[in-house]
């Protein structure tokens, strides 16, 4: 476990070892884990441009106040967008292009847990803002994040990460499946998908996390049959337990998008040096300092069994056929696998 007191002291040190004018883009950052963290970036860097995207613009316009109140010399956007369909992210994206030349921070934290639903694009609305919504905001936004050079490059996913488990090939779409079932098997493409990008980027770090249980707005269309009522109730007689508070959350965050803790795989994207204790890390592929994380609720690596497994996703090809699944979708909804202006 990394101490709550080291990520502290880590993200303290942001603003003399990192240069002013770091941009960073937070999807899904108006509730919960994003919400928490971009004002805490906002607080801990200088003159930070920071892009919100999300839904909300009543929330949006609370936040930008906040930040605004945490660090006036920073410069704070939001981007009204429903991320849920393809089609709304390459605008966003394009967006982002014209205004910025570099981007040091993607954090993305959106996502839905109405599980019966299909988009408009014939996606399913749970699995496809946090698959294929994410990936293709990466895609898009990579060459800005590459562009950041010398300097922080780093894309960080929160989602379920030291919980990968089996992946039925034949239904990638997660139809029918338990709850359970389905993280574990989303939890496993996201990282699978972080992995692929990662090739293509040895000199951008990229992050699957998991925050805990934590209060925000992912409940907000959750369907309501039985079992996620239970769900609901269990976590709510066990919060006292086990809830990350929002301020552990925001600190935890902000260490992660910018701890050298975390390097990219080349060595040249890392972060605020790391002391004592904190070693850089291993990644997914259990080599020290590989570039692509997946890490768990305490900023530590997966344990030795979820390598085990993404190993054995890579050897037998599982890799490839998400990352088919999700390019198929991409050419099938908007003709290309990364937006024009990237190709």
């Amino acid at each position: 476990m990394v101490a709550l007191a080291e990520v502290i002291a880590s993200n303290k040190r942001v603003a003399t070892e990192l240069p002013a004018g770091l941009v960073a883009v937070f999807v899904g950052g108006t509730s919960g884990v994003g919400e928490y963290t971009l004002k805490s970036f906002a607080r801990y860097t200088i003159k930070p441009r920071v892009y919100i995207v999300g839904r909300s613009q009543e929330a949006a316009n609370r936040i930008l106040s906040e930040c605004q109140q945490l660090n006036k010399d920073g410069s704070y956007e939001f981007i009204p967008a429903d991320v849920s369909l393809l089609k709304n992210i390459d605008p966003v994206c394009r967006h982002i292009k014209r205004k910025e030349s570099v981007i040091n921070v993607l954090f993305q934290s959106q996502g839905n847990m109405a599980f019966t639903k299909t988009t408009s694009e014939g996606l399913p609305l749970a699995s496809g803002i946090a698959t294929h919504g994410r990936t293709r905001f990466i895609l898009n936004l990579l060459p800005l994040l590459q562009n950041a050079a010398p300097g922080l490059r780093r894309v960080i996913s929160v989602g379920a990460a030291s919980y990968e488990g089996p992946i039925d090939v034949n239904n990638l779409a997660g139809a029918n499946l338990s709850l359970t079932q389905w993280r574990d098997q989303l939890a496993s493409m996201q990282t699978l998908l972080l992995e692929k990008i990662a090739c293509r980027a040895s000199d951008v770090s990229f992050i699957h996390c998991v925050p805990g249980v934590v209060k925000g707005g992912i409940m907000r269309e959750m369907e309501s049959d039985f079992k996620m009522k239970a769900m609901v109730l269990i976590t709510g007689l066990l919060a006292p337990l086990i809830n990350t508070s929002p301020e552990e959350c925001a600190e935890r965050h902000v260490f992660l998008a910018t701890s050298a803790r975390y390097p990219s795989r080349d060595g040249s994207a890392s972060g605020v040096a790391v002391y004592g204790k904190n070693k850089v890390a291993k990644g997914s592929d259990g080599e020290v300092g590989s570039g692509m994380y997946t890490l768990s609720q305490k900023c530590n690596s997966s344990p030795a069994k979820v390598e085990d497994l993404l190993r054995g996703f890579r050897e037998n090809g599982v890799r490839d056929k998400v990352w088919e699944y999700v390019k198929a979708a991409f050419l099938r909804i908007t003709g290309s696998e990364v937006m024009a202006e990237t190709l």
